[in-house]
């Protein structure tokens, strides 16, 4: 004779089993690359860093239809804004209008709004490429000294620490200056010269960054036993860097990216406000904090917009940065 709850028990162990068999009940997988992008999900201020990155490269690239649209050119001068006693723009906080939101600059009238979003494209074209620059350049040394070590990791290590040890902003700004003084060079003069330089010297000088972190992952990648395996069947030293070394690169170097561009902004702007980097009359949030600064004590808009700008946009990409790398780190606990 069955008892109710024997029949009770085993109805419950049946209906456990029929729902496991159903396929769509079943655990899914998920890779890494899924695992580090719901952790970064879940970091708010990440992506409220995400979302003002957006906001900031969409700026970049339509800057000069959002200035026709709003009907202000970054070189267009407006005199008739300009008081011709003190040189200061007319009416309170810097001259701003309907038409001019953050008014204009002292002495020439230019629209500070359309200088600011021409100098936005200006400061993240210097700095991605002068990423790109510094990611070829660390990617092949790093590798190269980690992957070969022996002699070739002496001399390329020795580079690197000669390069971190390099008065590098003295050098940028001797350098800078001799080629912004000359006609031409290489076929190129003007502004065009102007941009290569300041992003070499840039580029140049930031990727034994890059080159000391890669060196330290490839140190430990070559060691690993599925490396070991693929050797063993033959796989050439490129087929090994390329196929098992880089991509687990990847963690690494898009954190370095993001932490690298804010710095590579701030770098830009730096040389830009010695009057070395950007030259007038393009654009640069640098130049117009040096412009500004004869100005702070009786016009501090002119000061504050330029300066506010580059906080938000340096700030934007660190949080973006600081999450990224939790999001990539297995042991984070956040």
């Amino acid at each position: 004779m069955t008892l109710p709850t024997e029949l009770t028990v085993v109805s419950e162990a049946e209906s456990a089993v029929d729902t496991s068999a159903v396929p769509g009940k079943a655990i899914e997988g998920r890779s890494l690359g899924r695992i580090a992008w719901t952790r970064l999900k879940r970091d708010k201020v990440a992506m409220v860093g995400a979302c003002i990155i957006v906001v900031i490269v969409l700026v970049a690239i339509f800057g000069p239809l959002i200035n026709d649209a709003i009907g202000n050119q970054p070189d267009k001068f407006n005199s008739d804004l300009i008081s011709d006693d003190t040189t200061l723009p007319l009416g309170g906080f810097g001259g701003s209008t309907g038409s001019h939101l953050l008014g204009v600059e002292p002495v020439n009238g230019r629209d500070i709004l359309a200088r600011l979003i021409a100098g936005t494209r200006i400061s993240l074209m210097i700095s991605l490429l002068s990423m790109v620059l510094s990611l070829v350049f660390g990617l092949a040394v790093g590798i190269s000294a980690g992957f070969y070590r022996g002699a070739v990791d002496t001399i390329l290590a020795r580079v690197m620490d000669l390069l971190l040890a390099f008065p590098t902003l003295l050098f940028s700004i001797a350098l800078l200056s001799i080629f912004n003084s000359s006609p031409s060079f290489l076929g190129m003069k003007g502004q065009t010269l102007n941009f290569v330089v300041l992003i070499f010297v840039i580029g140049f000088f930031g990727f034994p960054y890059l080159g000391r972190i890669v060196r330290g992952q490839v140190l430990s990648i070559r060691e690993k036993e599925y490396i070991d395996a693929a050797r063993s069947l033959g796989a050439s030293d490129w087929r090994l860097i390329t196929r098992e070394v880089l991509p687990n690169l990847v963690g690494p170097v898009l954190v370095w990216m993001t932490l690298t561009i804010p710095s590579y902004i701030l770098t830009e702007s730096g040389l830009s406000f010695l009057g070395v980097g950007v030259q007038p009359p393009t654009s640069s949030w640098g130049q117009m904090l040096s412009s500004a600064g004869e100005f702070f004590s009786v016009d501090p808009t002119y000061l504050f917009w330029p300066g506010l700008t580059l906080f938000i946009t340096v700030m934007a990409f660190n949080l973006f940065g600081d999450g990224l790398r939790d999001a990539l780190d297995p042991k984070s606990g956040r």
